[in-house]
This record gives structure tokens, C-alpha cells and sequence, in this order.
């Protein structure tokens, strides 16, 4: 796979009423969590309209099922889980990226252990088995929800923010700031956001880390299994035992992460969000925010 250096954000059609989207056919991706070194298989399978994206633990006794709604989002330290009782699917932002920024509506997602597999740190495993299985059209309708009014989640000198977007589209900014004098430095980046240029600007940004970070959880017991081929390790040079495939590889991947903290919207979404520092707690209560502080469901486009 070739990785773009250079893309130019392409305008979305999404925001317009559509068919519900389901899978053609089901795929799978196999790998192993980042954090606990488990082997996880992920099968994408279609869904009936009015599904909704769900998980489905089918490891663990009658096989419960979590939907993918921020009412089923529980804290946990730097990615973003689900809980539907004692049956919980971790590290899920990346799939739900995938299938937000690539416009799947509805989906059953069976998997056999609790964390979703890491793959090379990125979402592109995932978005190239969506687009091989293929998307159909469903015999209802999606209705987008609008951003209304300005609504805005900070805490300390972190942010997020949500605007209308007259243009009917879902516009996304981000600044990521590790100082300017370090190894990562500040990044800026706008996307508006359709599945062409989720995969072509997004799909493929790694996570990263910063190397006594790393350390730090390997101390704790987790990531032993993980390399520095599985994700983005910098030290105070760069990446280590790596290279990058975008030059602001970071605030790409912030920006996937956005994406798919978005997703607990549970429908597509219209608006302008723009975030400084922002990360998995906060991006969850601007979509609070957002289905809490919207009066129209519906959005009317010219």
C-alpha cells in the first residue's frame, strides 16, 4: 500500500439524506492487542437497516452484544471501550473510524477476545477489508444529525468544539502540541471528512508514543508483545526502528482517533469540530454534548 505524503481534503456528499449502508459480504482481520498481547480475530458481517454498529463477544456465554453508542462508553486510560454489563470490547477506535469515515451504517462485529487487534498500529487493515467486502444499500434511510449551536468540552489547556457547518459537511481540525522544541513538535491539520479522504489522508496513520511512555507501561506488565514495528516509539531523534509515512503522521492518527470517538454519535454527523490536545475522554463528551444540546435531529440541505 502506498502512503500520500500530500492530499488534498475532498468534499463530502455524506451529510445529504441516503440509504442506510450495510457490507456486501463479511470479511475478517486477525492480529493481537496492543495492550494485553492476546490474539483477537475481528469478522465484519452484514446487518439489517436499523442495526446500528454492534459487537459481539462471542467468546463469552450467549454472546452479548455491546452497541457502539457513547451510553455503552466506559473510562479507561488512553483508547476507548465499551461495556454492555459484565461484556466489555476494547481499544475499538479504529474500527469505528473505519466505519464512520468509510460510511457503513449498520454492521455485526464478531470477535473472540476483548481488545481489538493493534495490526501495524493503524485503521488500514480494517478499511482495506471494508472496501474488498464492498458496501449495499439498505431500503431505509440515514438522517444525519446537525450540530445546531456551538458547543464546547475543555479541561486545562486541552479542547474540543463543535460549530454548525453550513455547507452541510463534517469538517474536523486538530492541533496537536508537544512543544515546538521536541521530536514531535506541533501539528496542524483539517480534513473534511468523506471515505475517500478518510482513506486516503487518515486510514493509515499509526499511533504513536513517546519512548519513556512505552517504557513506562511495559513496566506495568502491558504491551510486551508489541515492537517498535507495531506502532510509532519516538525517542528524542524519532521514530525508533521505524519510519513515517506521513511527515504530520501524529495529528493524522489524533484525527483518527477523532473520527472514530465521533462514531458514538451512533448516526452520520454534520458540523464543524475543531480540537486542541484533545483526547479519547474529551472527544466522548463533546458527542455527549452534541446529542444532548441539539433541539433538530434533522438536518434540511439545500
Amino acid at each position: 500500500m502506498r502512503y500520500p505524503t500530500v492530499a488534498t481534503p475532498t468534499v463530502c456528499a455524506e451529510s445529504r439524506f441516503r440509504p442506510q449502508r450495510t457490507l456486501a459480504r463479511s470479511c475478517a482481520v486477525s492480529g493481537f492487542g496492543l495492550w494485553s498481547g492476546r490474539d483477537v480475530r475481528v469478522e465484519f458481517r452484514p446487518a439489517p437497516a436499523d442495526s446500528g454498529i454492534v459487537f459481539v463477544r462471542e467468546d463469552l456465554p450467549r454472546r452479548p452484544r455491546i452497541p457502539a453508542g457513547v451510553d455503552y462508553r466506559t473510562t479507561t486510560p488512553l483508547r476507548t471501550t465499551l461495556q454492555n454489563g459484565d461484556a466489555g470490547v476494547d481499544m475499538v477506535e479504529h474500527i469505528l473510524a473505519v466505519l464512520f469515515g468509510m460510511g457503513v451504517d449498520d454492521c455485526e462485529i464478531g470477535v473472540d477476545s476483548q481488545e481489538m487487534p493493534g495490526c501495524d498500529g493503524s485503521a488500514a487493515p480494517f478499511a482495506d477489508a471494508i472496501a474488498d467486502a464492498g458496501l449495499v444499500e439498505l431500503d431505509r434511510i440515514v438522517i444525519p444529525r446537525a450540530v445546531t449551536r456551538h458547543l464546547r468540552v475543555e479541561s486545562g489547556n486541552a479542547w474540543i468544539e463543535a460549530t454548525p457547518s453550513p455547507e452541510g459537511r463534517l469538517e474536523l481540525h486538530y492541533t496537536l502540541d508537544y512543544g515546538r522544541n521536541t521530536v514531535i513538535g506541533r501539528q496542524e491539520l483539517g480534513v473534511t471528512l468523506s471515505p475517500g479522504s478518510f482513506r486516503a489522508e487518515l486510514a493509515a496513520a499509526r499511533t504513536f508514543t513517546l519512548k519513556a511512555e512505552a517504557e513506562a507501561l511495559r513496566s506495568q506488565g502491558l504491551g510486551l508483545r508489541a515492537t517498535y514495528r507495531d506502532l510509532l516509539v519516538f525517542d528524542e531523534s524519532g521514530p525508533l526502528e521505524n519510519r513515517l509515512r506521513f511527515s504530520d503522521e501524529c495529528v493524522r492518527h489524533k484525527l483518527l482517533d477523532l473520527v472514530g470517538d465521533l462514531a458514538l454519535v451512533g448516526r452520520p454527523l454534520v458540523g464543524r469540530i475543531r480540537a486542541c490536545r484533545s483526547g479519547h475522554r474529551l472527544n466522548a463528551e463533546l458527542v455527549r454534548a452534541v446529542l444532548a444540546g441539539n433541539s433538530n435531529d434533522a438536518l434540511r440541505c439545500a
